[in-house]
C-alpha cells in the first residue's frame, strides 16, 4: 500500500507541473491530446446518445477541458449476469481465447464465441464491431473484429502491467459511509440485476481515457467493492482495477488503471493499419470501449457503430 500512495503523490505532483499534450501522438503511442479526447467525446455522443458529456463539480473541474465537457458518462447500465458465470461457460464451449501468443503471453478474450465456430470477417466496416445493447453475451472473439485468426497481434492489458502502480487490496468502500451499500445473499439462487454508471474521464498523466465504475443493486443501493469485482473479468478484478477518488464527482469509485492503456490502443491500431485502415482519431473511443469490454464484458455499455473505422490505403 505504501508504493501504491508514493505513486498516487509523484503523479499528482507532476500533473500539476506537466502541460497538456499539443502535438497529436495517437497513431504513434496510442494516445490521446485534451483536444483528441473532446473531438472522440463529441463523436462517441453523437452515435451513441446514451453517453453525455457532464461538467461535475465545480471545484474538481480541469482548467484545460472545456468547463461542461469535463467527463462522459452512461447511466444505469444494464448487468445482468456476473462475469464468473460467463467465463464457466465460455471455457466449457471451447476455452478463452488466447488473442496474442507472442512471448507466451496473450490477450484473453472472456466474452467471445468458442474457438470452433471462429468466422473471418472483413475490416474495415464498423458493422464487424457492431453489437446490440441486449445481447452482449454474444460479442464474437476479439480478432474477428479486425478480419484476422485468433493469433493476431492483439496485446494483453497484463503484459504492460506494473504492479507497484497497482493495488490488489484496498479497505475502501466504493462511496463515503452515509451512502447505503448493498449486500446480497450468497445462498438463494436468484439471478439479480445490477446497474452500473460508468463514466470516462480524460488522464492527463497517461494521456488516456479512464474508466470509472459505480454499481448499484436493484434496489439501487450500492455495491460495496467485492460486488463490483464480480463484474470485473477474473484476469483483471485484483490487477487492474483500484478503487480511488474521482477526479469530477464525490467519494471513492471502481477504476480500470490507465497505466498501460496507451500501449495496448497503439498495439490495436497498429493490427487495423497493418490491414491497410487508417484510423481516425474520433472513432478512438469506439475502440477503446471495445477494448474495455474484455475487462467489463457483462456490463451492457454502448458502442455501437455503424460507420467505417477511418479511410483504407491503397
Amino acid at each position: 500500500m505504501a508504493l501504491k500512495q508514493i505513486y498516487d503523490s509523484y503523479k499528482s505532483t507532476a500533473e500539476r507541473f506537466m502541460g497538456v499534450r499539443t502535438k497529436s501522438a495517437f497513431k504513434e503511442k496510442g494516445v490521446l491530446s485534451n483536444t483528441e479526447f473532446i473531438t472522440a467525446g463529441d463523436n462517441l455522443v453523437s452515435k451513441c446518445p446514451t453517453w453525455s458529456w457532464e461538467a461535475g463539480e465545480p471545484s474538481k473541474r480541469k482548467s484545460f477541458l472545456p468547463a461542461d465537457k469535463q467527463f462522459l458518462i452512461t447511466r444505469n447500465v444494464p448487468c445482468l449476469r456476473r462475469v464468473i458465470s460467463v467465463e464457466e461457460e465460455y471455457e466449457a464451449a471451447g476455452g478463452e481465447v488466447l488473442l496474442d501468443n507472442d512471448d507466451n503471453g496473450g490477450w484473453v478474450a472472456t466474452h467471445g464465441k468458442p474457438k470452433e465456430n471462429k468466422q473471418e470477417e472483413n475490416l474495415p466496416s464498423m458493422d464487424a464491431l457492431d453489437i446490440s445493447k441486449g445481447n452482449k453475451g454474444g460479442i464474437k472473439s476479439i480478432p474477428s473484429y479486425f478480419g484476422g485468426e485468433e493469433d493476431d497481434d492483439i496485446p494483453d492489458i497484463e503484459d504492460f502491467e506494473d504492479s507497484d502502480n497497482l493495488v490488489e487490496s484496498d479497505p475502501a468502500t466504493l462511496q463515503p459511509p452515509y451512502f447505503v451499500v448493498a449486500h446480497e445473499p450468497e445462498d438463494d439462487n436468484i439471478l439479480r440485476t445490477r446497474t452500473y454508471d460508468i463514466s470516462i474521464t480524460y488522464d492527463k498523466y497517461h494521456q488516456t481515457p479512464r474508466v470509472w465504475l459505480t454499481g448499484y443493486d436493484e434496489s439501487r443501493s450500492l455495491l460495496n467493492r467485492e460486488l463490483v469485482l464480480e463484474d470485473v473479468s477474473q484476469d483483471h478484478a485484483h490487477k487492474t482495477v483500484t478503487i480511488e477518488d474521482h477526479p469530477h464527482l464525490p467519494g471513492k469509485h471502481a477504476s480500470i488503471h490507465p497505466c498501460r492503456h496507451g500501449a495496448v490502443m497503439k498495439k490495436i491500431l497498429d493490427v487495423l493499419m497493418s490491414r491497410g485502415v487508417e484510423p481516425e482519431v474520433d472513432k478512438y473511443l469506439f475502440l477503446f470501449l471495445k477494448f474495455m469490454a474484455s475487462v467489463i464484458p457483462t456490463i451492457e455499455y454502448d458502442y455501437t457503430m455503424d460507420f467505417d473505422l477511418g479511410s483504407t490505403s491503397h
